[in-house]
Order: structure tokens, then sequence, then C-alpha cells
């Protein structure tokens, strides 16, 4: 049974967030990946299953090594989903912004 799991869910932890800022350059392996944090190497073992099931990281077997690397075509797809909200608040902050410049001015 594969379990699905939700691609927000799995970017609100801070730890998979630092991981896919890691990888986002260059491929890594996973024991290259864990020399970054301060937690036994079966955690973040098992933060690169939960992102590598939400498709946010993609796995490459090289030789013996399997390195992880990002998948940027999932990755637009969230940047997708989120652009509107990011312009309406924008928007918002911009509106207020004028607001507070009228009345700083009166």
């Amino acid at each position: 049974m594969r379990i699905r799991r939700d691609v927000f869910q799995a970017i609100a932890d801070p730890t998979r967030r630092a991981i896919l800022l890691l990888v986002a350059t260059q491929s890594m392996t996973a024991g290259a990946i864990a020399s970054n944090f301060d937690t036994a190497r079966p955690t973040v073992s098992k933060h690169l299953q939960i992102l590598t099931e939400c498709e946010l990281l993609e796995q490459e077997q090289n030789g013996r090594e399997i390195h992880y690397h990002i998948n940027a075509k999932k990755m637009k797809e969230v940047a997708d989903f989120i652009e509107p909200f990011r312009n309406m608040w924008d928007d918002r902050f911009n509106k207020l912004e004028a607001i507070m410049k009228k009345y700083q001015s009166e």
C-alpha cells in the first residue's frame, strides 16, 4: 500500500524545507544531506522518504549511491498554486501602505 502524502504538510516541516534548500543547487546523497543536520541519519532518511513520496525530490541511482535532487516540475506546481495568494497579499499590503502614506502627509 502506498501512502499518499500532502505536499504542503511535507514543506511545513523546517527540516524538510532545509533539505530542499540543500539540494536545490546540486544533487546529494543521503549521507551528505544528513551531515548538515544534528539529527540521526534515520530521521533524515524519513524526511527524504516523505519528500520523495510527495515527488518534491527525485532519486537517481549512481553506482551504489542514491543521489537526491529537486523535482523542478513539482516545485513549479507548488509555486503556481501559491502565486495567486502572494499577489493578493502584495495587493493588500500596497493598499495599506498607500493609506498609511496618506495619513502621514495629512
